[in-house]
């Protein structure tokens, strides 16, 4: 592992009251009411030891897998910590950027972790060959990875991801934000799931952020192993609640709709950033974008962007970005307009060309 990052920064460390908030992906600021009764009346539980049977039940049903195959989780993140207890190995890589969750997680289990940076010059895309027999990290025994990545938006075609697999080795899927491309193409989970674990959350396309609510798809073998380190009812009955609601056929169909409005919105900040000569990183299939801001200047636009109100997500704290990368969460286009207006009156500001 090279190159000290904070690990531990996430973007709602960079959001303060008064700016506009593209920092944090997460698509609602509270749940929706449907959602809110449900978590009210599972607060009449509160008395009785959570019981995840009927979130196992609801995830195994939504996935079309055995319910052994999966395990919910508090958050996404949770998880990351269950695999670095969980999965053996010795020669853990974490492909990059990506969330840092997964590599401070290993890090704080004391396993050793190299990395994998992916170019920008290569537009962020996994190449598989690396992983294979002759490539770099062939003695990888554990490989994690995000689909669509956050912060770069990136999505892997699903032959990619699979590619990675090999006798011995571990596949962790970081698909957070899969729930947000519309029809799910590239997600792993299916059936045949031997070596690999994904891990899915519920926070963003919910505006759940403070329920800590997710889950995982995987190889049962390596599911169970995550199982038996998971701390007895983890997960509260709230967040069990929400998961079984969020995965019923409504839910499921109003976030496919949602997927569909982020990706016309997604279009309007994209091309407003063009507008302005800014170009994003790749072409994001995410509810954000990495934008390069060097056209503004050779220095980080974040601190001049909140000053004009607006938070974003900086990008040094990404293993493999520098302070003039910012990740920018789609919102509606009038939110679009403005902070693209404000980046192109920082470039005026600046005196760039």
């Amino acid at each position: 592992m090279s190159g000290h990052v904070d690990l531990h920064h996430h973007g709602d460390q960079d959001v303060v009251p008064g700016l506009v908030d593209l920092a944090v992906n997460v698509r609602l600021p509270a749940p929706p009411p449907w959602l809110a009764d449900v978590i009210a009346v599972s607060l009449h539980d509160l008395g009785r030891y959570p019981d995840p049977s009927a979130a196992v039940a609801a995830i195994a049903r939504r996935h079309r897998v055995d319910p052994e195959c999966v395990l919910p989780t508090a958050g996404g993140a949770e998880a990351f910590t269950l695999v670095a207890r969980a999965v053996a190995g010795s020669r853990s890589v974490v492909v990059h950027p990506q969330f840092t969750e997964p590599e401070a997680a290993l890090v704080a289990a004391g396993r050793p972790v190299d990395r994998c940076v992916l170019p920008h010059e290569n537009g962020f895309r996994l190449d598989p060959s690396s992983f294979g027999p002759s490539g770099e990290h062939a003695a990888a025994d554990l490989v994690v990875v995000g689909n669509p990545t956050n912060p770069t938006g990136v999505l892997h075609p699903a032959g990619d991801v699979r590619s990675l697999r090999r006798s011995g080795r571990v596949v962790v899927i970081d698909e957070a934000f899969m729930d947000a491309v519309p029809g799910e193409p590239e997600s792993v989970v299916g059936r045949d799931l031997e070596g690999l674990i994904v891990v899915r959350s519920l926070t963003k396309t919910w505006g759940l952020a403070g329920l800590r609510a997710g889950y995982v798809v995987g190889d049962p073998a390596l599911v169970a192993g995550l199982r038996g380190v998971q701390p007895p009812w983890a997960v509260s009955s709230p967040a069990l609640a929400a998961t079984v609601a969020c995965l019923s056929e409504r839910a499921v169909a109003e976030a496919e709709a949602a997927a569909v409005s982020f990706a016309a919105d997604r279009a309007v900040l994209v091309g407003e950033l063009a507008a302005v000569g800014l170009r994003t990183a790749a072409p994001s299939a995410a509810p954000f974008v990495l934008v390069d801001t060097s056209p503004v200047g050779a220095e980080s636009v974040r601190e001049d962007l909140a000053r004009l109100g607006f938070a974003v997500r900086r990008g040094e704290t990404f293993p493999g970005l520098g302070p003039t990368w910012i990740r920018l969460a789609v919102r509606d286009p009038a939110t679009s307009r403005g902070v693209a207006a404000a980046l192109d009156d920082l470039r005026r500001l600046r005196h760039v060309a």
